[in-house]
């Protein structure tokens, strides 16, 4: 084959490749991938407004929106939802204002915790609540497509797989089936405050919001571009079970 039809086959081929790659999106996956002309986008975004309008606020407003919910749960204050109505104004997609990394523990229900309705908290969850591949592509729809300005990750008091780490590490015990990998992600944590005075597992249970937080800012350029322009702010916390208060973690 000549150079010249070798080079146009490969541009050919990397055409097709983008062309799958693009199909499988939506259309705001399609304009932050910059598929579709200023012009375009501008009509959209004109034509289709977001289903939740109060959700599109900014990373702060976000932060403070999700404690005051938390506030009025562990009052006892609950707002009552109408969720017939945001079934239907859901109908036509989403626009969350807060995207939570939780654990699976089934005392925790961040929807309730916060006082959130439906639409409003996009949920991760995982025992252990840690970066998963699977949950960090999760997020990253959550921030580039759905336009989510806020993650949370969020811990709890007595979680079972950190105390799995613990033992992992203290008494190099080993769990069985897949169990094992997820004490194995949660290891580094439990190992860095070993030392700590206080609560092993409460210092663990810290440890790894932390952590997970710090990889969430540096895993992905999706998330450190939103970061980068303001958009996106990440923070973390733990959920006390006696109280349902959240107490954020710096």
């Amino acid at each position: 084959m000549c150079e010249s039809c070798d080079s146009n086959a490969t541009q050919n081929a990397n055409g097709r490749r983008r062309f799958l790659q693009l199909a499988g999106l939506g259309a705001g996956a399609l304009l932050l991938a910059g598929a579709l002309p200023d012009n375009v986008a501008q009509a959209a975004e004109k034509t289709a407004p977001p289903p939740k309008p109060q959700n599109a606020i900014s990373p702060d407003h976000a932060l403070q929106r999700l404690m005051e919910g938390n506030q009025r749960y562990v009052a006892g204050t609950s707002t009552t939802h109408d969720f017939k109505d945001e079934r239907e104004a859901l109908v036509s997609g989403q626009n969350p204002f807060v995207a939570v990394l939780g654990c699976s523990d089934s005392r925790i229900a961040p929807e309730y915790a916060f006082d959130t309705a439906r639409g409003d908290l996009f949920a991760i969850r995982v025992a252990g609540n840690f970066v998963t591949d699977e949950g960090l592509a999760s997020l990253e729809y959550a921030i580039a497509v759905l336009g989510a300005p806020l993650i949370l990750v969020l811990g709890h008091e007595s979680c079972g797989a950190i105390g799995a780490g613990i033992k992992a590490v203290k008494d190099r015990t080993v769990f069985p089936g897949h169990i094992q990998k997820l004490t194995d992600a949660l290891k580094p944590s439990v190992e860095k405050v070993l030392t700590q005075p206080g609560s092993l597992i409460e210092n663990a249970t810290a440890q790894n919001v932390k952590d997970s937080v710090e990889r969430l800012k540096h895993a992905s350029p999706l998330l450190t571009d939103a970061l980068s322009k303001g958009t996106l702010k990440i923070v973390g916390g733990v959920y006390r079970l006696a109280t349902g208060k959240v107490d954020l973690i710096t």
